[in-house]
C-alpha cells in the first residue's frame, strides 16, 4: 500500500479532470490515518474551490452545528478527514453546482479509505455520497436520511447542510429534532474513542 503522504501528494497533483472544469484544478480534502470522524460530501463549492479549505462557507457552518464540533476540531485532520466524492469544483450548471466528476472516485477513493483504520462513524452527505457509500439503498434522499438507524452506528446519511436546502429542513423538521442530538452524540463519542 502506498503511504498516505505519498497518495496526498498524487491527489494533490490530479489533472484528470482538467478539460472538464472551468475554473482548473484544485483537490480539496483533509486527511490523516487517526481520523475517527469521515465527512463524505458531494465536490467542493466555487467558495471553497477558492480557498481551498473543506466546507469554508456556509453549509460548513451549518454542517459543524450539527456535528456538535468547533472550527478548530473540525480542520483537525488527526479527528476529521473529509473526502468529498470528487475533490475538484465542477462549475455551475442551470440549477447550482454541477455534480462531481465521474473520474475522481475511482481513481481515488479506494486507495485513500484503505488508510482510515481508526475511522469510528462516516457521515454520507447528499444523494452523489450516498449513492456511493450506501448502494444498497435505491430510495430517495428523503426515504434513505428518515432510514438513518438501518446503516447507524457506523454510517449516517444526511441531506446537504446547504443554505439550498432550507426547503427541505422545513419540510422534514424530524431530521433537526431526531436525527441531529443523536448525530452530535455519535460524533462526541467517536471523537473520545
Amino acid at each position: 500500500m502506498t503511504s498516505l503522504t505519498s497518495l496526498l501528494k498524487e491527489v494533490r497533483a490530479c489533472t484528470l479532470c482538467t478539460k472538464h472544469l472551468p475554473q482548473g484544478v484544485r483537490p480539496v480534502l483533509q486527511m490523516h490515518s487517526s481520523a475517527k470522524v469521515l465527512v463524505v460530501g458531494q465536490a467542493p463549492g466555487r467558495k471553497v474551490h477558492e480557498s481551498g479549505i473543506p466546507f469554508d462557507d456556509a453549509s460548513g457552518e451549518r454542517l459543524r452545528e450539527w456535528m456538535g464540533v468547533t472550527r478548530e476540531v473540525f480542520y483537525d485532520p488527526k479527528q476529521i478527514a473529509i473526502l468529498p466524492m470528487g475533490f475538484c469544483y465542477p462549475g455551475t450548471g442551470k440549477s447550482g453546482d454541477l455534480p462531481p466528476r465521474p473520474e475522481c472516485a475511482p481513481a481515488w477513493r479506494e486507495k485513500l479509505l484503505q488508510h482510515l483504520d481508526q475511522l469510528e462513524v462516516t457521515l454520507v452527505i447528499g444523494q452523489y455520497a450516498m449513492d456511493y457509500h450506501l448502494p444498497e439503498h435505491k430510495s430517495s434522499l428523503t426515504e434513505i436520511v428518515k432510514d438513518w438507524k438501518s446503516s447507524w452506528p457506523k454510517v449516517i446519511p444526511l441531506p446537504h447542510p446547504s443554505p439550498r436546502n432550507n426547503i427541505w429542513l422545513k419540510k422534514n423538521p424530524w431530521f433537526e429534532k431526531e436525527v441531529v442530538p443523536k448525530l452530535r452524540k455519535r460524533v462526541s463519542e467517536a471523537l473520545k474513542g
